[in-house]
């Protein structure tokens, strides 16, 4: 496969970039501390158009699919992993479902608001009782007559304190059955901002829904096979945290790398230590695997190919490389390593969570493994 990028992709790539260190990089340390991404920020990633890279331009969007959107999500994570989780959840996952499940209709009334970032989109399939276990949802959707009553809690939904549209599943009669729900329907109530270890800046909230009436056309897609596009869903997610977690990588390197050249030690650099220059090589090596399989199976995801196994295991090496390459970051940089006066200590912190959301890497090896069970261990693209 021919890993080059296009002009397109390369354009698109200076474009983050430069906005991204312009427009989010001064603010990073402020959005950890106050635990907000500020709103004239969003609006200013929605007019360079980086609320809907990913989507077909008849929809409003930029037309530069999973591969143009993880590129995305790479060069901003490099600054502000609070602010790649927001636009992760609002475009990669909140609008991505109804763009994947939904009708042309529904895709027609809401992806132009979506991708433009007129409107703020969230993902709601977790519950109290159904992180992992997804497919235990006891939220609960009924038809009568030509409305849809919704009733149930939803929990760690990102984006939850800010959204104005949500991609809801619930149990219907049929079988799991996604929704549109807006934030201004009767019954909608969403709960205050979690309290968290990392990704401060991204807000993660409760939604309880108590007789919420859904219009009969806001389902998205069939009802009862609702669970199908929560899980394709995911697995564009997933390459989206991998692509964060390659960006946040090369950051780490970077930084960790001038900072051994200029921190001196017994007289010398201590870039000029094995044991630092071990720990460099081997997040380098770490970072050339990722983008290998970031873009080899977003490229693949963009050809309509089946990647959901290839997606687990982007998911799941991205995040554990990741956590370890920002704990010798850290460690290369020693006690200002763990000093808030410079991002190595945001790194790691914002790096736990990568372990666990869009499905903990505990299930992406079942995943991987009932793959690997049903086609007898051989390896199949």
């Amino acid at each position: 496969m021919n890993f080059n990028f296009s002009d397109e992709e390369i354009q698109l790539r200076g474009l983050v970039k430069e906005f991204t260190d312009s427009e989010i990089r001064p603010l990073a340390k402020k959005i950890d501390e106050d635990e907000k991404i500020p709103h004239q920020l969003i609006k200013k990633l929605a007019k360079v158009g980086l609320l809907g890279t990913a989507f077909p331009e008849e929809y409003g969007g930029g037309g530069f699919g999973e591969v143009g959107y993880c590129i995305e999500q790479e060069e901003i994570t490099r600054a502000c992993g609070s602010t790649a989780t927001f636009i992760g959840a609002h475009q990669s996952i909140g609008t991505n479902a109804i763009y994947i499940g939904g009708s042309e209709e529904l895709k027609k009334k809401y992806l132009p608001l979506l991708t433009s970032g007129e409107k703020i989109a969230a993902f709601a399939l977790t519950e109290p009782e159904a992180g992992s276990d997804s497919f235990n949802l006891k939220t609960t959707a009924k038809l009568v007559k030509d409305k849809w009553i919704l009733n149930g809690n939803k929990v760690w939904i990102t984006n939850a304190g800010i959204a104005d549209v949500f991609s809801v599943f619930a149990r219907t009669s049929k079988g799991i059955t996604g929704f549109v729900v807006e934030k201004d329907f009767k019954g909608v109530y969403v709960g205050p901002s979690e309290k968290k270890l990392g990704i401060k800046g991204s807000t993660t909230n409760s939604i309880t829904f108590e007789d919420v009436e859904i219009p009969k056309e806001n389902l998205i897609g069939v009802d009862g096979k609702g669970f199908l596009v929560a899980m394709s869903t995911l697995d564009a997610g997933r390459l989206g945290l991998g692509a964060c977690c390659l960006g946040a990588s090369k950051e780490i390197l970077e930084i960790s790398t001038n900072f051994s050249k200029q921190r001196k030690q017994f007289g010398e650099s201590i870039s000029k230590f094995e044991a630092i220059q071990f720990m460099l090589a081997e997040i380098a090596a770490s970072i050339y695997s990722m983008e290998s399989i970031v873009y080899r199976t977003a490229k693949n995801y963009d050809l309509k190919k089946d990647i959901s196994k290839e997606a687990a295991i982007v998911k799941l090496l991205c995040s554990e490389a990741m956590l370890d390459n920002a704990d010798k970051g850290l460690q290369i940089h020693g006690g200002m390593g763990f000093s808030r006066e410079l991002p190595l200590e945001r790194f790691y912190r914002d790096a736990r969570i990568l372990k666990i959301f869009e499905g903990t890497n505990e299930i992406q090896k079942l995943i991987i493994g009932r793959h690997v069970i049903k086609n007898n261990g051989k390896w199949k693209n």
